[in-house]
Parts: C-alpha cells; sequence; structure tokens
C-alpha cells in the first residue's frame, strides 16, 4: 500500500493489526541484532519448539476438516486453497505436492494466490486487500456444494482470503479457516476453523517464521489425512506413487517389496504387468488376482487399495 504526504493509515486498522497477537513483540527475542550467530539460532529454535503444541491444540478441528476433505474428493469435489504472501506460497506447495504423492489429478487439489502463479515468486502484495479481487479469482473456478474451500491466512484479516471464502460459502460450498489468530474475520465467514496460536514471532510481525510452520504443517495433516481416509495409503505405505523418475520407480518397488513381503524380481514383474500402477499390482498380489480383476475392484472401491483387496466389503 502506498501512502502520499497528505495521506494516513487508518487508524482502526492500524490498531487492530497491532493487537493481532502474532504482530507482539517478542520478549524471548529483544535485542536480537547485538546477538551472536549460535544465540539468534538458540532463539529461533526454542521459539520453534513451540508449533507442534499450537498445533496440537486444533487438533479436533483439523480432523473434521481431513473429513470434510476426503468427503468431497470421494464426491468428484476439490479442494481449493485460497492464501496471500507466504500463507499462499505454502498452500501452493501443498497443492502441487498432492499429484506426485498421491497420484491425484491435478485439478483435485488446488490453489488460489493473491496476484497469481507469479507472486510465488516476487510479492505482490496490494491484491492482499481487496476481498473483490478475492471474490473475482475463486468465481472463475467455479465453487459448488461438492467443493471445499480452504482460506489460509495467518492473521486471519486478509481481506483476499476473506472475500473468497465468503464468495465460496455462499456458493453453497464447505469451508475452513486456517488461521494462528483467535476469533479473526476469517473465521466468522468459514465453517470450520483451524487456529494454531504460535504467539508473537522472534521478528514481529515477520509470519513466514513460527506461522507459516503450523500452516505448512496443518495443511500437509489435512491432504495426508484425507488421501489416507481415501484408501490412498496402505498401512502407511505410499501405494499411489505416481512413478514418474528414477526415485519415485525405486520408492515404488520398494512399497511393493514390503507390502507384499516379495522380492525385488518379483516386484518389478509384477509392476509391468501391472502397467506401472502400484495400487494394482497391490490388489493383483494381495487378492490373487489378474489385472483386469484387478482393475475392476479399484474401480469399484474409489481407489481405496484396502478395499479394493478385500472384495467382500465391496458389497458392503
Amino acid at each position: 500500500m502506498s501512502i502520499t504526504p497528505n495521506e494516513k493509515p487508518d487508524a482502526r486498522h492500524t490498531a487492530d493489526l497491532e493487537a493481532l497477537p502474532t504482530e507482539l513483540q517478542n520478549e524471548a527475542s529483544q535485542g536480537l541484532d547485538t546477538k551472536s550467530a549460535v544465540e539468534i539460532a538458540r532463539i529461533i529454535n526454542h521459539e520453534d519448539a513451540k508449533v507442534a503444541t499450537a498445533v496440537k491444540k486444533a487438533l479436533p478441528e483439523i480432523a473434521q476438516v481431513i473429513d470434510t476433505v476426503a468427503r468431497s474428493l470421494r464426491d468428484g469435489g476439490r479442494l481449493i486453497y485460497v492464501g496471500a504472501g507466504s500463507s499462499g506460497r505454502i498452500s501452493s506447495l501443498d497443492a502441487s505436492e498432492c499429484p506426485p504423492t498421491f497420484s491425484t489429478a491435478p485439478q483435485q487439489v488446488q490453489y488460489i494466490m493473491a496476484g497469481g502463479p507469479k507472486a510465488l515468486a516476487s510479492a505482490s502484495d496490494v491484491n492482499e486487500d481487496s476481498p473483490e479481487i478475492g471474490q473475482r479469482d475463486i468465481a472463475r473456478r467455479r465453487p459448488t456444494r461438492k467443493d471445499i474451500v480452504i482460506g489460509v491466512s495467518a492473521s486471519g484479516r486478509t481481506p483476499y482470503v476473506v472475500g473468497a471464502v465468503e464468495y465460496a460459502r455462499a456458493r453453497g460450498a464447505k469451508t475452513a479457516a486456517v488461521t494462528c489468530n483467535p476469533n479473526s474475520d476469517l473465521s466468522h465467514v468459514a465453517d470450520i476453523t483451524i487456529c494454531a496460536e504460535v504467539g508473537p514471532e522472534v521478528i514481529s510481525g515477520s509470519t513466514r517464521m513460527k506461522a507459516s510452520s503450523a500452516q505448512k504443517m496443518i495443511l500437509n495433516m489435512i491432504t495426508t489425512g484425507a488421501m489416507t481416509r481415501l484408501g490412498y495409503v496402505y498401512d502407511n505405505l505410499m501405494v499411489n506413487v505416481h512413478m514418474k523418475n528414477a526415485k519415485l520407480v525405486e520408492r515404488g518397488i520398494r512399497v511393493l517389496m514390503k507390502v507384499c513381503n516379495i522380492d525385488r524380481e518379483t516386484a518389478i514383474r509384477t509392476i509391468k504387468s501391472a502397467g506401472k500402477s502400484i495400487p494394482i499390482a497391490v490388489v493383483m498380489l494381495k487378492a490373487n488376482v489378474d489385472k483386469m480383476e484387478a482393475v475392476r475392484r479399484l474401480q469399484q472401491s474409489d481407489g481405496n487399495v484396502r478395499l479394493a483387496i478385500d472384495d467382500s466389503r465391496l458389497e458392503l
């Protein structure tokens, strides 16, 4: 926001910002610029240790969102993150990692970033102040009752994010908020609020630190939990891995060896006969069926590997 010589910031806006826990000055890091490198690292590490505790307190709400996301994806809907600045970048990271990790289609987990994709590499903070731009950007995705839209904002008051979530909710989409301040504007327009109260940052207001760490943990929990509930994980192994490069091919081979307790040669041979699909290969070996039957079972179970193995449960 640019301020001309005759223009002053809105007093209420400034007061509201200064009162947020994430904007307060952290007593533990006072005099930071006078500290040695190891002292700075120790202070940051001490504050970072508080993040997991803050996230733990929000586990009931995180679980609600996990189940809501799983239902939306199972019904053919989408998970759409909306964020700005650091929160938007964390959202984009989680969305972009779902296809290679769980073989989801790119449209299943999406992100919308204030300023567009170019803002991932260079700041475009002016769009953060416009709820209308947020509404416009989410409207382009045409949210429906099948979708869940998650607004991610450390402050919980970013107008762009609030506007987008409010619009999506009005169109029938399920909505959630991920924030680090209680009783926020964003929480008032979302169905479920996940609030990780991490407190003041080591550098006051730099929410790319503890707040962003908390947000990344939460978003990882949401997508990993939802994909696990959908059956894209077997035991604790990545059976839906998309084998696009040498590392992932090797991972797929090792996953099949562990799941089915077979040797490497058998794993490679089965993967080839399964069309390089680990879920198909797992069902083939575990259920002792051919590829066609494995494909049928996976289609009937909506990709849930465990259900596809136990064919009797598909009729329930």
